[in-house]
């Protein structure tokens, strides 16, 4: 991933009295980063090596350090909807923009812009605005993307909840159709011609039906190509999941939701997480909201494979919104009452408008787990699954500077809430409660 560039004075900044979350735990240390490199600093190398010391010290009164938050599932947010493109096209890119510095003060530092079942058009207008972040990343640009996320038009009708039905397609000539639908220079690498580097497809995953045409056996192609496929809106047998498991397909797109439900005979894709040792358990995403699921089977989920839980938000472009009645498309309307949407006239769920620290706070509500434990769901594992191990999610020593400072507060029925009260992206502060 290239180095991210700051526009102003170098500065190492040091926060001390913090508790940092490392793996499962709150570790006492002190934190140095860097808006130069973006990068957290080795500082016993700085200090020692360089005999330099921090720009400025930032003492926390014991409030909490987390990696900046990453969610791998976001359709929209402040009323720009990432699969609907405006009447000037040319204004998509400059709206973006603006999400982006709205977004990273909500804690979420880093993305996955999601585009739900649409016409090919709008996967190639979308698409080259939704890539990776390029060779220069700006902190003042807000949460960066990391890559796009492709969730259909290759679904199961039967399982499409407010996708439109009329737009699915069937993969019947395999990877060629998902070129055809995604744009080829969208979906395979590219080279750069000023550089000459290669740089990776604008999409980072896909979620499709494993069962429908020819996509269980076109998961390696897309695999090939650095991109997560993930089972999602499916109608899925535990036999056919599984096999989309060994064809390499290493998550699952919101769990339980708009796939067959568990069965004592046949536990469909939720028994992947407890598939034979021959076999990897895939990350899998859950929304707490407390609409999507019942807590209980939230909990569930998470003892079933920790190390693959991942909470996502899967929020519309009405998070950040008043509520009220919206139009969606093809004439239809979502009604939004605070954190659920509803398609007008009915009581189907149109994703949601949650933000991902108010998931971790309900996950601890609903499961007991510790805030370690809670916050490696929206950093660590994420990462992991990105295959971004030691750049994204973590806070050890050159990883990239994006943090979120936290601080824990309980009311009086016992119930814990994690606030913001900082965020930091590449090591500026881009957010302060406070200020």
């Amino acid at each position: 991933m290239p180095s991210a560039i700051s526009t102003g004075k170098e500065r190492i900044t040091k926060f001390t009295n913090c508790r940092l979350v490392k793996g499962d735990e709150l570790v006492e240390q002190d934190l140095w980063v860097s808006s130069a490199t973006g990068k957290i600093v080795r500082s016993q190398e700085v200090f020692y090596g360089k005999h330099a010391v921090p720009d400025a010290t930032i003492n926390l009164g014991g409030r909490i350090i987390a990696p900046g938050l990453i969610d791998v599932q976001l359709n929209g947010a402040f009323g720009f909807n990432f699969s609907s493109i405006p009447e000037d096209p040319s204004s998509y890119g400059k709206t973006l923009k603006q999400v982006n510095k709205l977004l990273v003060q909500t804690g979420v530092t880093s993305y996955l812009p999601t585009l739900t079942s649409n016409l090919q058009e709008v996967y190639h207008q979308a698409l080259p605005h939704l890539g990776p972040s390029g060779a220069l990343r700006l902190s003042e640009d807000g949460a960066e993307s990391l890559g796009a996320h492709c969730e259909g038009p290759f679904l199961s009708p039967s399982k499409n909840g407010i996708h439109p039905a009329e737009v699915l397609v069937p993969a019947t000539n395999g990877f060629s159709d998902l070129e055809a639908m995604y744009g080829a220079c969208n979906i395979n690498p590219t080279l750069d011609p000023l550089s000459g580097h290669v740089l990776a497809p604008k999409i980072k995953k896909i979620t499709a039906a494993p069962e429908i045409a020819a996509m269980t056996a076109t998961i390696p192609e897309i695999t090939s190509r650095g991109i997560v496929y993930s089972i999602g809106h499916t109608e899925a047998s535990y036999e056919e999941a599984s096999a989309a498991v060994a064809a390499g397909a290493t998550m699952i797109t919101h769990l339980f939701n708009a796939m067959r439900p568990l069965h004592h005979r046949n536990p469909g894709v939720f028994g992947v997480l407890g598939i034979a040792e021959s076999l990897p358990r895939p990350y899998f995403g859950i929304i707490a909201d407390g609409i999507h699921l019942h807590p209980t089977s939230i909990k569930i989920a998470f003892n079933a494979h920790p190390e693959g839980f991942i909470l996502v938000t899967d929020a519309m472009h009405l998070v950040g919104l008043e509520d009220g009645v919206y139009e969606w498309g093809n004439g239809e309307r979502i009604v939004k009452v605070g954190s659920k949407l509803l398609l007008e006239g009915t009581e189907k769920i149109a994703g949601s408008s949650i933000t991902l620290i108010e998931c971790v706070s309900n996950f601890l509500n609903f499961s007991g787990a510790t805030i370690p434990q809670a916050l490696k769901a929206v950093t660590a594992t994420p990462a992991a699954m990105l295959g971004l191990t030691g750049v994204k999610g973590s806070l050890e020593s050159d990883a990239d500077a994006d943090l979120v400072v936290l601080e824990e507060e309980v009311d009086e029925s016992g119930k814990r809430n994690l606030r913001i009260d900082q965020v930091w992206k590449f090591g500026s502060k881009m957010f302060d409660r406070s200020e």
